[in-house]
């Protein structure tokens, strides 16, 4: 039986809160399983997705019904390839107001391709109501709140905020040393061929650091993947 095909949303209405952070991760989490995904950025400006992965991710402009149409008739393709979208904060209610004008979840759920919202948290009430909002007009859609602790601390009060958030399901991106966050930022730097080979005038220290904050991630993710394959099989659901 053919699986449904995943769409990862990874999106927030603010900016600077490390949404094209995660979805960079979910593209090396990939590319280090050996696996293929179909990505977009939808910041046709910086291109800060697209730019990491320059073979797999495509930009895409949703101001011009061409860029609509590129992005939307691809996702619904159930060919069994994830597809990682970064949506660029500007692009945001706008990208929504999309996804609702043309019954996207609908159709998707209809062809076998399952919308994941990977829903990037801060502190701000705003964000917190377009959560909540989202969650209103598709109760049933998978949302995925992910605290990305390096981009946007919470401070103390982290849990009672997303604790208000309405998911079943959390990511938690652990923030990175300074020094090690340079690096990774480089452009042309990839975390998955790192994993393959850590280039060897790195520091063994930042090495071990820049592991541990990979692994942790990708075992996040590859838990997540089993729970969305264990309620996608009816005999474990």
């Amino acid at each position: 039986m053919q699986r449904r095909t995943p769409a990862y949303i990874v999106c927030s209405p603010q900016a600077r809160a490390g949404v094209t952070t995660v979805a960079r991760l979910f593209g090396d989490y990939f590319q280090n399983q050996r696996r293929e995904f179909i990505g977009f950025d939808t910041d046709p400006h910086e291109t800060p997705f697209a730019s990491r992965f320059p073979r797999e991710a495509r930009v895409t402009n949703l101001s011009v019904i061409q860029g609509q149409i590129s992005l939307f008739d691809r996702l619904l393709v159930n060919d069994e390839t994830p597809k990682i979208v970064d949506v660029w904060n500007r692009s945001f209610k706008h990208f929504f107001a999309i996804v609702r004008e043309v019954g996207f979840i609908e159709e998707a759920r209809r062809l076998s391709v399952e919308p994941i919202i990977l829903y990037v948290a801060d502190e701000t009430t705003s964000s917190l109501e377009s959560a909540l909002q989202i969650n209103r007009q598709w109760p049933d859609l998978t949302l995925v709140i992910v605290n990305n602790e390096g981009a946007a601390p919470m401070g103390a009060e982290v849990h009672d905020i997303l604790a208000r958030y309405p998911s079943e399901h959390d990511l938690q991106i652990p923030p990175l040393d300074p020094i090690v966050q340079k690096i990774i930022e480089r452009p042309g730097f990839s975390l998955s061929r790192f994993m393959l080979a850590p280039p060897t005038d790195m520091s063994i220290v930042v090495r071990t650091a820049l592991r541990v904050w990979i692994n942790r991630n990708f075992a996040q993710f590859q838990s997540f993947e089993l729970r969305m394959t264990m309620s996608d099989t009816p005999f474990l659901s």
